[in-house]
């Protein structure tokens, strides 16, 4: 007979050495949960069906059980039936694994081509989160006779590689005839410039067959596919020219521009030309190469030559955010810079500005760089350098209605505590302020948040290593959460120490902020004698360990990183050795080791480039030597160098880190720096006279 974790706790409650039993047993069923958890992972092998139902039987009235449940019922979804997945919507209802569960049936009822049932569970899909999902409830609505058109169309042309949904979506759309062939050429450009192969040729296949087979011809060796098809006689199937040429600039830009000024300067329609250039320029952006504002503007002459006034190119949001970021950094005050970099922002959908008209800190760890207002930041900022009082052509402009305007979206953007809010308030002249702390839980909102029983699943997964469980347990938990309960939530994660959830969990509040919980000090001691040996600034310190840890102990990334700190084991013996540390590889998640080790680190990358913070932050995150090269070319505001940055991971660790000691700065007490204190006057080449701090860094 199995006996479940409930009968055998209630059968051993009154008995003496109770406590010691219930935990043993407890102890066990926990290693169950952990065994079941890597036979789901391991899908291979064969023994794993069997096994996985003997453990289900094994952790009945455990907290997990339902885990337990979910990975043996997801690892045959292939093989359900409707009435199982039923049963254990009804056993488990409300909870994050019955919708995790609807989220994966769902995917099969897709799958299977069951649209009947689908439209019957998707309703009932609370989270709603899974672009997939999306594209099939999309293609049972166009089945139903909706007109989905500009849904599909967006869904399908994502910058994203598209899974099995979104292509069969593209593919039935098109095939019917409510997206046409120009829809699946877009489909496809789009696809080349993100280097998604799987959807380029979906793409490729609703156009004909010459074109899916010259998509793998262009893509494999584009500079030979080009020569080829300049040494035909006919001048037919641009669109197919284009292509290589994208694809030709995304590893060599100084080629593909070479090719547009000679073999292809007659070969292309002008508005094919304008974006030939401009993938040149976005390329020679990425490569921060000096030519690429030069080649934007040279896109943008020739589609305003080719188009009437006011007609937007059909260029995506990144490549447009490029031909800013190419502007940006040109340095200097030239008008030409600035025209430029509005020109691209006003070709951007709207949603880009969304960050600018919040009003309240509505930014999170998971958002991108361009949903807190980066480009509304430098949307005013622009305007703002064209139209400075006492111009020539300032009433004819209408320059005062636009600076009001540009200061209007600063001011919007001020009420945020990340990078651009801070850069906003500064520039209007505005000093930093921590916004007033909201009243304590009460007794009954402490209570409430405590018995959650999501909660209690999350905080038991975290405890027992499975992290990411834990951590959909936790979000899914808080939704539907007013602030007052939000703000309780976290103060329990908090309590608990799990400094990430109670940061995460504090963030989506927004009528009320609690920046303790978002900004909290762990390890405080430990902390600051690290920053006194290194010669470092705490807020800087704890800035910086924020946005690598949320100061988890024992976190490790992907690539090998550990820690507070998330040091890679070489990095750790090299600093070691500087500070004369005798280390060890397992002193690596030693929390005072890893803040000292972390700590001097980072004053040595602060030593070699000169104090720059903005440099120092970029070299540990991405290495010393690619800011060495970021580094070259004008001198630039610091703020724009960040912004230039080519890596995404590290443009957006570089403001928040920077953003994060500001904040810090303020919670501590210390003396007030600033934003642009912290970003310093000019990033530029290295002094040749300066010092290298040390040659050997890693």
């Amino acid at each position: 007979m199995v006996c479940s974790l409930g009968t055998l706790t209630s059968a051993h409650a009154q008995a003496p050495g109770a406590a010691s039993t219930t935990a043993a047993i407890l102890n066990n069923s926990n290693n169950l949960v952990l065994q079941a958890r890597e036979l789901h992972a391991a899908r291979k092998d064969k023994t794993q069906p069997a096994r996985l139902a003997q453990l289900r039987q094994g952790v009945q009235g455990h907290p997990l059980a339902q885990w337990v449940e979910y990975w043996e019922l997801n690892n045959r979804l292939a093989e359900a039936q409707p009435a199982e997945l039923t049963e254990f919507f009804v056993r488990w209802p409300g909870t994050y694994l019955e919708d995790r569960l609807r989220n994966d049936w769902l995917l099969e009822l897709g799958r299977r081509r069951d649209w009947a049932t689908f439209r019957t569970e998707a309703p009932k899909f609370r989270m709603n989160d899974d672009r997939e999902v999306s594209c099939y409830a999309l293609l049972t609505q166009h089945l139903d006779g909706q007109d989905v058109r500009q849904a599909a169309r967006s869904a399908w042309q994502t910058p994203r590689e598209s899974g099995e949904a979104c292509l069969l979506l593209g593919q039935t759309l098109v095939q019917s005839g409510a997206l046409n062939k120009a829809d699946a050429w877009q489909a496809l450009r789009l696809a080349v410039e993100g280097n998604r192969l799987r959807a380029a040729r979906a793409a490729a296949e609703l156009i004909n067959p010459a074109t899916e087979a010259a998509l793998t011809a262009l893509w494999e060796n584009p500079a030979r596919f080009l020569a080829r098809r300049h040494a035909q006689t006919s001048g037919t199937g641009f669109e197919l020219d284009l292509l290589a040429l994208i694809r030709a600039a995304a590893s060599d830009p100084d080629y593909t521009a070479a090719q547009l000024e000679g073999l292809w300067a007659n070969r292309l329609p002008a508005s094919a030309m304008a974006t030939a250039w401009a993938h040149v320029a976005k390329q020679s952006a990425l490569k921060q190469l000096p030519g690429a504002a030069d080649q934007a503007r040279r896109a943008w002459q020739l589609w305003d030559r080719a188009n009437k006034p006011g007609a937007q190119p059909p260029w995506s949001e990144d490549l447009l955010a490029w031909h800013a970021r190419a502007a940006l950094r040109e340095g200097g005050d030239r008008p030409e810079r600035w025209r430029l970099v509005l020109r691209a922002l006003e070709a951007m959908p709207e949603s880009a500005f969304a960050a600018g008209k919040l009003p309240a800190p509505a930014w999170s760890p998971g958002r991108s760089d361009d949903r807190e207002g980066t480009w509304a930041y430098w949307k005013a900022t622009a305007t703002l350098a064209l139209h400075k009082p006492g111009a020539a052509a300032d009433a004819a402009r209408n320059s005062e209605a636009a600076r009001t305007q540009a200061r209007q979206a600063l001011q919007a953007l001020a009420t945020q505590h990340s990078f651009y809010g801070q850069l906003a308030a500064a520039d209007l002249g505005q000093p930093f302020e921590l916004p007033a702390a909201p009243t304590a839980p009460t007794a009954e909102e402490t209570a409430a948040a405590r018995a959650h029983p999501g909660f209690d699943r999350a905080l038991l997964l975290i405890n027992l290593g499975l992290r990411a469980e834990g951590v959909r347990e936790w979000n899914y938990s808080l939704r539907g959460m007013d602030t007052r309960q939000l703000l309780a939530a976290a103060q329990w994660a908090c309590d608990q120490t799990v400094w990430d959830r109670c940061i995460n969990t504090s963030e989506r509040t927004r009528d009320a902020v609690n920046m303790a919980q978002r900004y909290p000090v762990p390890l405080q001691d430990a902390m600051l004698a690290a920053a006194r040996e290194a010669a470092l600034d705490p807020a800087v310190l704890l800035g910086l360990i924020r946005q690598e840890s949320r100061f988890i102990t024992d976190v490790r990334s992907h690539v090998g990183a550990s820690g507070l700190m998330q040091l890679m084991p070489a990095t750790a013996r090299w600093t070691a050795k500087k500070v004369g540390l005798d280390f060890k590889p397992e002193m690596i998640n030693d929390p005072a080791v890893n803040l000292r080790l972390g700590a001097a680190y980072l004053r040595r990358l602060m030593d070699d480039f000169g104090g720059s913070l903005p440099l120092a932050t970029a070299a540990y995150n991405a290495g010393p030597g690619r800011p060495r090269r970021w580094r070259e070319g004008p001198p630039l505001e610091p703020a724009a160098w960040a912004e230039t940055i080519p890596f995404n991971e590290t443009r957006d660790y570089v403001k928040k880190v920077l953003a994060n000691a500001v904040v810090y700065n303020a919670l501590l007490r210390t003396p007030p720096v600033g934003i642009h204190a912290r970003l310093g006057k000019t990033i530029g080449p290295r002094d040749p006279a300066a010092p290298v701090a040390d040659k050997e860094l890693p």
